[in-house]
């Protein structure tokens, strides 16, 4: 079986600090962001209507915009890359034909543009704001299960540590989203979901072996233990999140604009996943083992 990173001895819990204070800052930002500004929702959430048109020839967004404004269109518009440079995403909220709005308003402001619909989504604001509420109780009820689950199968340290880190997993990812512009999308939420169960997996391995060099190193330091149990997992970590990245990256670069806000969160999430599985989930759960030896009045720093 292939091995990568065999033999180390690195004391991933001496920067538990550093990390709590990277990873409260990351946390910090996104609810600031979302708080004040908001993540940009997509028509699932929203309501209203989604075109992806081509252009007969590339029209720049901003002509595109004011031709549409003209006619009482207001209206967001995302021009996408790949292969060709005239195809366009408009979001915008009507209730009359869609596609005849925008064909009259680039007949007119755009002479000589002709358009060509290559997709059509409709979504009301009542089913968008619906869709909304169960995404987020999707989320929440998953991390309830979790912890559930986790607290079940082994202590409370161990699931308070799991939980919390899927928790600083889907808000960092949420933060990269709404840092880069991407949107919100019932899409997105499966794959913040996507990224609670493989994170959650790493985690579960990790404590596995915590609790079998628990047992088995009595007398060690909780941060010893810890430090030799994410060390004798490390291959196995490297290489799982390697290859979903890989995966994840053909996504990215091949799989088109459809996928393409999928596959960034799953870029984020695996990253920020590998990284709390150790110093959110591990760091916790030894944090939380230290204090509660300390109040039986045993010292195991």
């Amino acid at each position: 079986m292939l091995q990568l990173l065999v033999g180390t001895d690195i004391p991933f819990m001496k920067f538990r600090r550093m990390a709590y204070l990277f990873s409260g800052l990351l946390m910090a930002a996104t609810l600031f962001w979302f708080f004040t500004k908001g993540p940009k929702y997509s028509v699932d959430f929203t309501g209203g209507t989604l075109l992806q048109v081509r252009t007969s020839q590339p029209v720049h967004p901003d002509q595109l915009r004011k031709a549409l404004e003209a006619d009482g269109v207001a209206a967001e518009i995302q021009q996408l890359t790949g292969e060709t440079e005239n195809e366009y995403l408009i979001r915008f909220r009507t209730d009359g034909d869609a596609v005849a709005q925008v064909q009259n308003a680039v007949t007119k402001g755009i002479p000589g543009v002709t358009m060509e619909l290559r997709r059509n989504e409709t979504v009301g604001p009542n089913v968008g704001a619906d869709l909304r509420q169960k995404a987020i109780m999707a989320v929440l009820t998953s991390l309830g299960a979790i912890l559930l689950y986790v607290g079940f199968r082994y202590e409370f340290k161990f699931a308070l540590g799991g939980v919390l880190a899927l928790f600083h997993d889907v808000l960092v990812t949420l933060g990269a989203l709404m840092l880069t512009g991407r949107e919100v999308s019932l899409t997105v939420v499966a794959a913040l979901l996507t990224i609670a169960g493989y994170s959650i997996n790493d985690t579960i391995v990790v404590f596995d072996r915590i609790r079998e060099r628990g047992k088995a190193l009595r007398k060690e330091k909780h941060s010893r233990v810890m430090d030799m149990a994410v060390n004798e997992t490390l291959s196995r970590t490297v290489i799982t999140a390697f290859t979903v990245f890989l995966a994840s990256l053909a996504l990215f670069v091949w799989g088109g604009d459809v996928l393409r806000d999928f596959s960034f969160a799953m870029l984020v999430g695996v990253v920020f996943g590998t990284y709390s599985s150790v110093y959110v989930a591990s760091a916790i759960a030894l944090d939380i083992w230290i204090s509660l030896d300390r109040q039986k009045g045993v010292s195991a720093e």
